[in-house]
């Protein structure tokens, strides 16, 4: 239910560290990912038997900690290390983003999906079966307008990704709905005198 995944959520943002830096009193220190997986079942009866059909889907729902510059975040020791970590993971994220973009323009290119924790649990996401949506946090601030500019770029790296979103189904069953769709279609057009 709704307000169970709102339990969850709320659970996971507990649970998430964060730390003051000079740029964001309360700095997240990781990335947050939030997999909600959703089954409809539809239930088909005919004269002999009921059909089941399934159909299953994956929602990531990602938050990640922005990039820093370690002069501006005035970290150290253990914060500086996180921040580090969080820069080393958006760079390689860019860089399979920067791949799949090129892919999309028909270059053959490898694409390092495992080259980092974090884009091995996004690969469905990024390249996949998926349909895929960026929001980007800015600051208005002049201070922080070189972060800005970075994240403006970052997002529309994103935009040059293309997903093919399919409905994944047994190739009979697209098949049965395929002409169960086309006979349904004809009998309208009868219907119109066609």
């Amino acid at each position: 239910s709704e307000l169970e995944v709102l339990r969850l959520v709320d659970q996971g943002g507990a649970v998430r560290k964060v730390a003051a830096t000079q740029m964001n009193a309360t700095s997240s220190r990781s990335h947050s990912v939030f997999t909600l997986k959703v089954e409809k079942r539809t239930f088909e009866k005919t004269e002999e038997k009921t059909k089941e059909t399934m159909l299953t889907s994956k929602i990531n729902l990602v938050d990640l900690a922005g990039s820093e510059r370690a002069g501006k975040t005035g970290a150290s020791g253990e914060t500086l290390k996180e921040g580090a970590a969080i820069n080393k993971s958006l760079m390689t994220l860019g860089q399979v983003i920067n791949a799949l973009g090129d892919l999309a323009k028909g270059k053959n290119v490898h694409i390092p999906y495992r080259d980092s924790q974090l884009t091995r649990l996004l690969q469905e996401s990024l390249g996949g079966n998926a349909s895929t949506l960026m929001m980007a946090a800015l600051s208005p601030a002049d201070y922080n307008h070189d972060e800005t500019l970075t994240t403006l770029q970052y997002a529309r790296r994103v935009k040059m990704v293309e997903n093919k979103v399919e409905r994944n189904e047994d190739v009979h069953e697209k098949e049965v709905r395929k002409l169960k769709e086309e006979i349904a279609e004809l009998k309208n057009l009868l219907a119109k005198g066609e």
